[in-house]
């Protein structure tokens, strides 16, 4: 019958050879003694250290995160000395903590009723083969050197044809203010509307005190809604004040121009009114500049 302390010499005996195998390869080798832990420790943990090796030379090969071999894409499999042990962890690699970084600008943004994909707009993905959007491009740039600077800068009216690119363009805006810290929000004007209407008896007022003191304000759409005195007197009215008093930049999309807008504006179900539409598109004019995309349809 085998005594403990022969099985003990026995399993150490295997383990030490499992290691000294594993040692006979030079990369494996340097990788574990780089480690600065002791031998009689590193060798009871062969198996798991050339796993680890093996998604550390991945992580060296490796181009990009859709490439990545490891187990957990964007992790690799690493050793930490504890004590008397070896712990392992799954840590990021270099290209996630980057990807992370670069992405974190997106917390800055916030959509309403809008699309995800919206926060992927870029200066570097606008088409530039339409002469048209030369002085829209141009207005983004003043702004931006303005804003930097502490000054106050209008907002942008863009009307123009479907499927232009007006909400991209502004978007391309927003997402390079939001790499400089600077919050904004981009809302889908007609369903904004139907889902602050909803929300009366739960968090009416959080909603719109939210859309109303951000730094950088979008309303896209305006003029698609179905115009009723409550959402033209209570809301668009008091917010578009609001943000004309305190100076904060707003930005419009829509189908219709200012002209038709007022139109537009003064015809509720209890009637018309174009004093009162004429109010809220003189508070328009003082936020911002009047621009217009007529374009091709981009998605088609």
């Amino acid at each position: 019958m085998k005594r403990m302390t022969d099985i003990y010499t026995t399993d150490e005996t295997k383990l030490s050879h499992s290691f000294q195998e594993a040692c006979s390869k030079k990369d494996f080798k340097d990788f574990v003694y780089g480690l600065n832990i002791k031998e009689d420790i590193l060798m009871k943990y062969t198996t798991q250290l050339e796993e680890s090796l093996e998604e550390y030379e991945n992580c060296k090969k490796c181009k990009s995160l859709n490439n990545c071999k490891n187990k957990i894409k964007g992790y690799a499999y690493t050793p930490i000395k504890s004590e008397k042990t070896i712990m392992f962890s799954y840590d990021a690699c270099q290209k996630l903590l980057k990807k992370e970084k670069e992405e974190s600008y997106k917390q800055n943004l916030d959509l309403y009723e809008m699309p995800k994909e919206i926060k992927e707009a870029s200066f570097q993905k606008i088409y530039t083969d339409d002469a048209a959007r030369v002085p829209i491009i141009k207005y983004f740039k003043e702004f931006m050197q303005k804003y930097k600077k502490g000054e106050f800068q209008k907002g942008i009216y863009l009307a123009g044809s479907f499927g232009s690119g007006k909400t991209y363009l502004i978007a391309s805006l927003f997402n390079e203010m939001a790499k400089k810290d600077v919050k904004s929000i981009l809302i889908y004007y007609p369903e904004f509307l139907r889902s602050l209407k909803s929300s009366f008896q739960t968090n009416y007022s959080e909603k719109f005190n939210h859309i109303r003191k951000v730094p950088l304000l979008l309303l896209d759409d305006i003029g698609a809604e179905n115009v009723s005195n409550w959402s033209r007197d209570e809301v668009l009215g008091p917010l578009l004040q609001y943000r004309m008093e305190n100076h904060l930049p707003t930005f419009f999309t829509s189908n219709l121009t200012l002209e038709e807008l007022e139109k537009s504006l003064a015809i509720t179900s209890s009637g018309v009114d174009k004093v009162k539409a004429r109010r809220i598109v003189e508070r328009i004019k003082q936020l911002t500049i009047q621009l217009e995309l007529i374009s091709k349809n981009r998605r088609e």
